[in-house]
């Protein structure tokens, strides 16, 4: 695969048109920070696919250059760019963007609480609340935006960080990674965001904790949790049954080349549904060191794939083998449960049918459906993420879904559907959830783009 320009530490999601194309924007230095590259996949299963990334800087491009930028979904379909630098280590870009961008001039929006934190404030946690606001978190500060003035609705209390060090940071270069609880019908319970690790300015002190928040409480504060080592640069991955998955990272230093030592091979689980303390588990050891430029992502089976690693510390090479990481779930022996999905294509609201479901060992009536977004990950920083458990109602070997019902709950876009069989999750299959209301699948009408349709 080839793209024109450079697309080192750039920032990507998939985007909701009928082709779930991915979209890249940023980039490293000069005229790739301005990228904006899409790659509409073509393959099946087992058979490659054969189509190219697309783009043309003279015709589609970032307003702003970015290095570092985080990308994010709103809940109208259309794609929020935030933050970054000018090029690598150079002066801030403290601003917002949108895309496709609108009608007239300059629509940049700037942000002087970015300029105020920078440089510690690089890929953004962002994510859209249940009340269709953005939640945004960033150095050790977090706030809610309005999602379409992007002016501040609430301002949070700081992240806590260290005993030592109450400066202690969350994203890039003192990168931690955040996560969304999971989202259960009839979706009254506010939503709660956790994020792990990072480290502080300074003298680097790595954190070893994690911090949660339910944004949107009438008293939000931040809960602590102890993790049983410290880490920065973990990845976090979300998994079928709703328990989220902690690999990779180091245990001294901040991000970056050469500035982190000490690999971290412990891989923890987290369980939202378990109480404050016992939430954190440890789970087998990783085989590889995996520092910066990291990567741990669900695939289709429920394995988690880990890849990844160019840290240029002394001992540690840049690391070309991958691992396959079973979670405890797929570790019993237990024939994973089965299903047909016959619609792909669902709206809010809308009741859908799987058929043709069978168990191996439990039964229907405890059955659970997991729908775990699709995400783009880099940096810590899993854009896109989420996962919702819908209402279902089972029978004989159907269950009637009803999809979630708005884009506050779940933006628009692909998600993988799971079914559990009591611990044990099926292979999953793809629906989108919200369609196109931005007409993505009809942008960008410029030569040298094949837009998929809605």
């Amino acid at each position: 695969m080839h793209v024109k320009t450079d697309v080192f530490c750039a920032g990507s999601i998939i985007l909701p048109d009928k082709a779930g194309r991915q979209i890249n924007v940023g980039g490293w230095s000069l005229d790739s920070t301005f990228g904006v590259r899409l790659y509409t996949p073509d393959g099946s299963a087992g058979v490659n696919g054969t189509n190219d990334w697309e783009e043309d800087g003279k015709l589609l491009k970032l307003q702003r250059g970015r290095w570092y930028p985080t990308a994010a979904m709103l809940p109208n379909g259309s794609v929020l760019v935030v933050g970054g630098e000018i090029g690598s280590n150079d002066k801030p870009q403290p601003n917002l963007e949108v895309l496709p961008k609108p009608v007239g001039g300059d629509t940049v929006v700037e942000l002087d609480w970015l300029a105020r934190t920078d440089p510690w404030n690089l890929y953004p946690f962002i994510t859209v609340l249940p009340s269709g606001h953005i939640f945004i978190a960033y150095y050790n500060e977090a706030r809610i935006l309005d999602a379409k003035t992007f002016q501040t609705v609430k301002e949070l209390p700081n992240m806590p960080a260290a005993v030592n060090n109450f400066l202690g940071g969350r994203t890039y270069p003192l990168e931690g990674a955040m996560m969304l609880f999971p989202q259960h019908a009839p979706y009254t319970d506010p939503l709660r965001v956790v994020i792990c690790g990072g480290s502080t300015p300074g003298p680097a002190s790595v954190l070893d904790n994690c911090v949660s928040i339910a944004p949107e409480a009438q008293n939000a504060t931040w809960t602590v949790e102890r993790m049983p080592s410290r880490r920065l640069m973990p990845n976090m991955v979300a998994l079928p049954d709703g328990t989220f998955m902690i690999v990779n990272g180091a245990k001294k230093g901040v991000a970056g080349f050469g500035l982190a030592e000490d690999p971290n091979l412990t891989a923890l689980l987290y369980d939202p549904a378990l109480p404050v303390g016992r939430r954190i588990s440890i789970l087998n050891e990783t085989i590889v060191p995996r520092m910066y430029h990291s990567e741990a992502i669900l695939l289709p089976d429920a394995r988690v794939l880990i890849s990844g690693s160019d840290p240029q510390t002394p001992g540690f090479a840049e690391e070309t083998r991958i691992e396959v990481y079973i979670p405890p779930y797929l570790n019993q022996g237990l024939r994973p449960p089965e299903y047909n999905l016959p619609n792909h294509d669902w709206a809010y609201g809308g009741t859908y049918t799987i058929n043709n479901i069978k168990l191996y060992q439990g039964n229907i009536a405890n059955l659970r459906i997991s729908l775990i977004a699709a995400i783009s990950s880099t940096h810590g920083n899993t854009m896109g993420s989420r996962t919702i458990f819908p209402a279902i109602q089972c029978s004989g070997t159907s269950c009637t879904i009803t999809a979630p019902p708005n884009a506050f709950i779940s933006p628009p876009g692909w998600h993988q559907l799971f079914i559990l069989d009591g611990p044990t999750p099926s292979s999953s299959k793809w629906v989108r959830i919200g369609g196109d209301p931005a007409q993505l699948g009809n942008w960008p009408q410029l030569p040298g783009f094949t837009p998929p349709g809605m």
